[in-house]
């Protein structure tokens, strides 16, 4: 086996956020899933839009998201994801080649467009997205490059994009590219209502021995568990991978790896701002200790640093110069 080139390739919606403030009230008049994430058609995207406040757009998704942290690191990392030829398209790739990511499935020409999310952030911090896919759900498995696949140490995939059927697809074959090379598959859940659709696929893949590094959060453990307690939860899927990973938002994270656990409480924060892309920011410093064989207890401690630092701040990439405040806090 050849050492890789990338230390993490990754699979995922090519999307733009757009991020606005709003009051409670608002979220109940548009009928939203507060704390969720919705799928939505460009109709119902667009509604969305005009009824926003003013907002800031910012390229997101979140595999790209966690490569953005990764980059910031000093991971080496690549992305692969569909986006039409239109403007979004355009700032969304600018934005992954400025931060250091290699970047080159071609744009889709036609409808739909880029894909985009709306993101409703309330005093409390808490965000309410409603996703439009578009191009991005489209990604065939003719875009994959088998050889870029097989030069990432770990290949890492979001549950968000199981969805859309092509990309599946796709996802299943690059999957099957990373073990023939000898790779790491990493996935991360994404959702209770992605585990609600497809959790049957995904317990397949994690007793079927194809997910190596396992991301999930409290509710979506017991949606794909069937257990409302978290230590029944968790001890039902520690045994099937061999990483597993469970957030638990303020009370901290927990870690599974070759018969040890690992527990870390949560990173002070002076005020919560917005939580979009605490999730996959944790995810990010977690891979940049895993990647350099750091101990299991360093790398939550790292998922835990880079978490706070993005939920201290509108949207979902790091801000701060991360390798600086990981040596500062470690």
């Amino acid at each position: 086996m050849t050492d890789p080139r990338y230390d993490v390739i990754a699979i995922g919606n090519a999307v733009v956020d757009v991020i606005a403030a709003c009051e409670e009230e608002l979220i109940e008049e548009l009928q939203l899933n507060r704390g969720g994430m919705t799928l939505v058609d460009e109709r119902r995207a667009d509604s969305l839009y005009a009824a926003m406040p003013p907002a800031r757009e910012l390229s997101g998704g979140s595999a790209a998201n966690t490569l953005a942290g990764l980059s910031t690191l000093g991971l080496q990392c690549a992305f692969i994801g569909q986006v039409a030829d239109d403007q979004l398209g355009k700032v969304f790739r600018h934005d992954m080649r400025a931060t250091g990511i290699d970047f080159d499935t071609a744009a889709r020409d036609g409808e739909p467009a880029t894909g985009r999310v709306l993101i409703f952030v309330t005093p409390d911090g808490e965000r309410t997205m409603n996703t439009f896919l578009g191009a991005g759900q489209f990604l065939p498995a003719s875009a994959l490059d088998e050889e870029l696949i097989a030069s990432g140490a770990i290949l890492y995939l979001e549950g968000y994009l199981w969805d859309p059927e092509e990309p599946r697809s796709a996802m299943r074959h690059a999957i099957e590219v990373a073990r023939r090379a000898g790779r790491k598959v990493a996935f991360t859940a994404s959702e209770s209502f992605v585990i609600d659709r497809h959790g049957d696929d995904f317990r397949e893949m994690i007793d079927g021995g194809l997910i190596d590094i396992l991301f999930v959060n409290e509710s979506e453990l017991a949606t794909l568990t069937g257990e409302e307690d978290f230590e029944a939860g968790f001890a039902a899927v520690a045994g099937k991978v061999p990483v597993l990973v469970a957030t638990r938002s303020e009370k901290g994270a927990v870690a599974h790896a070759n018969g040890e656990r690992a527990q870390v409480a949560a990173e002070p924060v002076e005020k919560v701002i917005d939580t979009t892309g605490a999730g996959d920011q944790f995810a990010a410093g977690f891979l940049s200790g895993y990647a350099r064989g750091a101990p299991l207890e360093e790398c939550l401690r790292r998922g835990a640093i880079a978490a706070a630092e993005v939920i201290a701040h509108y949207g979902p990439r790091p801000e701060a110069n991360m390798q600086a405040l990981m040596t500062e806090r470690l």
